[in-house]
């Protein structure tokens, strides 16, 4: 079995038994700063777990604002010995970043997870996956060619069958993923295949036959669906949640998700942090409760790995997150290991490629 099909079959096998978190209170338990997301995420954390997490404590939690360029401010606050943050929330791009630059603590799981009920793809040595998103296909399904449905990143490709204007993100990490399944790879086999030069020749020559017809490569999940709700575009890749949303508001779409990339996020505790125990309490409560995190995925469809999240859940909320069984074995997992190793070559030719 390959890399991608284990880290899949972890995923989909994720427990479904109910674990409590069990009361942690500690008279000498000591407050705790956490850098996140801002914005709705960060709303809806405080209200599902930092607030309870804090009643249930007497811990409290000072949120700090993630910025863009964490990774060099948690970098610098290592180095000098002055790290101020106890627990940050850690894109699978920044992870790797910090585990090769040692910025992590290691995780103990005897009291994160002592019952190991977590997959083993959010049991990372310097992280608690806590979050699941995925860069997917959505189509207008008013802008199809009667009678007809796009299944496959093959049907984006086709334009003859599908036409319309298109869009893609202007970065090549999935693209180029993208790319090479339009062209018959398998799943299975994408990054042994983007590991040699002709794999990358290969995505690249497919991107060219797409590349005429996009009309624009954008930069943030907000443009992605704009593009789609005014109907500036009739397909085009977008984050999951965000289709779910405006498919709920109104707006004729929906998510294809075959070949869709499934990309993890987790907690991670920063090399030095002054209360580590009590930021491991924090990643047990944000990722190992079931009830929270079904209350969590109905504002931000966005799950973590809780056992049990999936009991009594409804179907057709089930349909809607990326780690369902069924939309899990469409996706691939996106290896941000290979991309930290090889962006920087790669970033150059996709680069030149865009302004041929």
């Amino acid at each position: 079995m390959s890399r991608n099909q284990t880290l899949l079959a972890g995923l989909a096998a994720a427990v479904m038994v109910t674990v409590g978190v069990g009361n942690a209170t500690r008279a000498t338990a000591a407050d705790i700063t956490f850098s996140g997301s801002g914005g709705v995420v960060a709303k809806y954390t405080k209200q599902v777990y930092n607030e309870p997490f804090t009643k249930e404590t007497g811990i409290k939690i000072k949120r700090v604002g993630a910025e863009a360029k964490r990774m060099v401010q948690l970098e610098a606050m290592v180095k000098a010995g002055k790290v101020i943050w106890d627990a940050m929330e850690v894109s699978a791009s920044d992870y790797p970043i910090g585990v090769r630059k040692g910025l992590f603590e290691e995780i103990d799981y005897s009291k994160v997870d002592p019952d190991n009920k977590l997959p083993a793809a959010a049991r990372k040595k310097y992280g608690v996956g806590y979050a699941a998103w995925s860069q997917i296909l959505a189509v207008r399904t008013d802008k199809l060619p009667a009678g007809k449905q796009m299944k496959t990143w093959a049907d984006f490709w086709n334009v003859e069958e599908f036409p319309g204007p298109r869009a893609l993100r202007g970065r090549p990490q999935d693209n180029l993923e993208f790319a090479l399944l339009a062209d018959g790879a398998e799943k299975q086999d994408l990054y042994k295949i983007l590991g040699t030069k002709e794999g990358v020749d290969r995505a690249f020559k497919k991107l060219d036959e797409i590349k005429p017809h996009i009309v624009t490569w954008w930069k943030s999940g907000a443009q992605s669906v704009q593009l789609l709700s005014d109907g500036e575009i009739h397909y085009g890749t977008s984050y999951n949640g965000r289709i779910t949303k405006i498919a709920a508001s109104g707006v004729p779409t929906e998510i294809v998700w075959e070949g869709g990339a499934l990309h993890l996020s987790f907690v991670s505790v920063p090399k030095g942090s002054k209360h580590i125990e009590e930021a491991f309490m924090f990643a047990k409560y944000r990722t190992l409760d079931p009830k929270r995190m079904r209350d969590y995925i109905t504002h931000l469809p966005y799950p973590g790995f809780a056992p049990g999240l999936y009991d009594g859940l409804d179907p057709k909320v089930a349909m809607t997150l990326p780690t369902s069984e069924a939309n899990i074995k469409a996706q691939f997992s996106a290896d941000e290991v290979f991309w930290s190793e090889n962006i920087d070559a790669i970033q150059e030719r996709w680069t030149e490629w865009l302004l041929e």
